[in-house]
């Protein structure tokens, strides 16, 4: 679900090119998921190898990273631990919408409506622990670094992003990122032009990047006032937030009452006015995003395995001529990148 803030967060435009020799913290979960939701046939079944097992997420990392390789771009995956026990109302909220999907794909199917089966199935997606271990072990054998969190994916990769000089930003579609304080956040971290939406519709897409100084000063708030206005709207550990408020009426009550404390007893008294409650805690949540669960880490060296990355994408019916063909590339623009260097160094004497 995610945080619902992106109508008043200012961002800019950029390139994959302007992420060149940049490292990237990308959210793997989220990633991944997008990919099982996304790469799918047009009646809504995933991609799948001889033998039935699904694919899409292998398809989607292979082809997606070798891409920004290729672009100069430097990753690493972080991948999410075990969940807040706040979070559970989420995850039952998502397992409604999906019983409800798939009850309307079966309705859908019967009646022959396949770009309907396609829009229901994508709700169906999920993640289990057999494709993150495969995700993992063709991340590494691509040189991609995988760093597992104790916790949030997002939080992890926030807390790197803080305290790694070499890590420029995280990658998610989530801005949970800002809450969690990462400094820098790429949304739409990808080559495609357009996306298609569960509806059928296509938007464009652009690499997006939104910095936390400038969501601060553009928005008039500090971090901690951030936090309150995520809560306001609502959060993965209170998915419906308080009614009645948007982002923008959130946005003016934490600047008219400043500290947390004073925001939440103002806002506790304006819902007892109107015979309601809060249904949420705001203390343990907003600790959630100031005091995450993160973990020390280590960013070991990778090489790139070919040999392996054949092996593991062979085993699902890859096409050879495809894999070698991405190889070709990335091994093309390593020369055209180590070129500009070279070329860069000499005009620098």
């Amino acid at each position: 679900m995610g945080l619902q803030i992106g109508e008043i967060v200012p961002r800019k435009e950029i390139s994959l090119a302007d992420l060149a020799g940049k490292t990237i913290a990308v959210d793997a979960f989220n990633t991944i998921y997008q990919f099982l939701t996304t790469i799918r046939q047009p009646d809504g079944t995933p991609l799948m190898d001889k033998k039935g097992r699904i694919t899409s997420h292998i398809s989607g990392l292979f082809y997606r990273n070798m891409n920004l390789l290729t672009q100069g771009i430097k990753l690493i995956y972080v991948f999410d631990g075990k969940s807040p026990e706040l979070k559970q109302p989420t995850h039952l909220a998502r397992e409604e919408i999906k019983k409800k999907a798939a009850a309307q794909y079966e309705e859908a199917a019967r009646a022959g409506r396949k770009e309907e089966m396609g829009k229901y199935a994508r709700q169906l997606s999920f993640l289990d622990e057999e494709m993150i271990e495969e995700s993992k072990q063709l991340l590494e054998a691509l040189g991609i670094p995988c760093v597992q969190a104790p916790a949030e994916g997002e939080a992890q990769a926030a807390f790197m992003c803080k305290n790694e000089k070499e890590i420029y930003a995280v990658a998610s579609q989530d801005y949970d990122a800002l809450l969690f304080a990462a400094p820098k956040l790429v949304r739409n971290l990808t080559l495609a032009r357009r996306r298609k939406l569960a509806s059928g519709a296509t938007i464009p897409v652009n690499p997006e990047l939104i910095q936390l100084d400038n969501v601060l000063n553009t928005l008039q708030i500090n971090h901690d006032q951030l936090i309150c206005l995520g809560i306001i709207t609502g959060t993965d550990y209170n998915p419906k937030g308080a009614r009645g408020y948007g982002p923008k009426k959130a946005l003016a009550f934490v600047r008219q009452y400043k500290q947390p404390a004073i925001i939440f007893n103002k806002l506790e008294k304006e819902f007892e006015k109107q015979g309601q409650q809060l249904d949420f805690d705001w203390k343990e949540i907003f600790s959630l995003f100031k005091k995450p669960e993160v973990a020390p880490y280590e960013l070991a060296k990778r090489e790139l395995n070919k040999k392996k990355v054949f092996k593991l994408l062979l085993e699902h019916d890859f096409s050879h001529e495809r894999i070698e063909s991405a190889f070709k590339k990335l091994e093309a623009s390593k020369k055209e990148l180590g070129q500009a260097k070279l070329k860069s160094w000499f005009s620098s004497m």
